[in-house]
């Protein structure tokens, strides 16, 4: 593994890693692109859709710089300085437990996945178990944006030795939250709540009122208990999200429904919205630069495809 010494410049960090990238969807194709930006030359990635000639993740890797598609999940983990577990919700334990048989001893393992605390848990006790230094990570906003460098709460007791080489990664916006797994996580769930439902209730509130022809009217009353700049716009983004990861985001808010349920709280609003976002994935990709009243009407016609296999 690389030893990070203090005051090291980043770029002489940088050019000694060896990177594993494990699910190479949205999160892992941002996160190679960066990473090559930044001279990191040695990534190897991972996802099992690599296996589907064609695949969306498959096309990306043939594409991406500075990145070679592994064969297995063996091959991004040999030799590996880093491991960059950023799967599905549904997969991130198995992936863990499945890495823990081959991990090296020492190696960082940051999970990025969006999943309840007991899941982050888990998949910690496999890593570390194995002697490898399990990192948790919950990426406080969509990743496009800001991309790398989108707010991120680092967890568990190696986090804080992270901290450094999350900086020569352009991690710029990861702090250390706490020396605990799981709390990161927590704090990632709960504010999940709030985002992800605010999809389904939107979804679910525009679909009824274009039924009834009112939903200029709805989204003008919206404007007046949460301003925005454009609610026409943030409504069309919103519900596009959860056509084109509405699977993904199924997975996510049943996480989200377990971290509820275990501080004792009924999960009724988030299992409900597990149930939109996957009636979402059914839908056919739809072209976002639309107005907001054809938009409406193209998803309640839903012509519906097979969901996508997450990436």
């Amino acid at each position: 593994m690389t030893s990070l010494t203090p005051g090291t410049g980043g770029g002489a960090v940088t050019s000694n890693l060896r990177i594993g990238l494990v699910g190479f969807g949205e999160v892992g194709q941002v996160l190679a692109a960066d990473l090559a930006a930044r001279g990191v030359r040695d990534v190897v990635a991972w996802d099992r859709l690599f296996r589907v000639a064609g695949s969306p993740p498959a096309r990306a890797a043939g594409t991406a710089a500075g990145l070679r598609a592994g064969s297995g999940l063996g091959e991004a983990l040999a030799g590996r300085t880093l491991v960059i577990s950023a799967v599905t919700a549904a997969e991130c334990l198995a992936v863990a437990r499945e890495a823990a048989a081959s991990i090296a001893p020492g190696t960082y393992y940051l999970d990025v996945n969006s999943v309840s605390p007991a899941t982050k848990v888990a998949a910690a006790a496999a890593i570390d178990g194995a002697g490898g230094r399990f990192v948790e990570a919950a990426v406080m906003s969509p990743i496009g944006p800001k991309r790398s460098a989108s707010p991120m709460l680092l967890g568990g007791p190696h986090a804080e030795a992270f901290g450094e080489l999350a900086a020569a990664l352009g991690l710029s916006g990861a702090r250390h939250f706490a020396a605990v797994v799981g709390r990161a996580s927590a704090a990632k769930m709960c504010r999940s709540v709030v985002v992800k439902g605010m999809e389904a209730l939107l979804a679910e509130s525009l679909l009824a009122a274009r039924s009834y022809g009112v939903e200029a009217s709805v989204l003008a009353s919206l404007g007046d208990l949460l301003p925005a700049a454009d609610w026409e716009q943030r409504a069309i983004y919103m519900m596009s999200r959860s056509v084109q990861h509405g699977l993904r985001r199924a997975e996510e808010m049943r996480e989200v429904a377990k971290t509820v349920a275990d501080a004792g709280i009924e999960p009724w609003m988030s299992s409900a919205c597990a149930e939109r976002q996957q009636w979402a994935a059914a839908c056919a990709p739809l072209d976002a630069g639309l107005l907001l009243p054809d938009f409406l009407d193209a998803v309640l016609r839903r012509p519906t495809v097979a969901p996508e296999d997450p990436a």
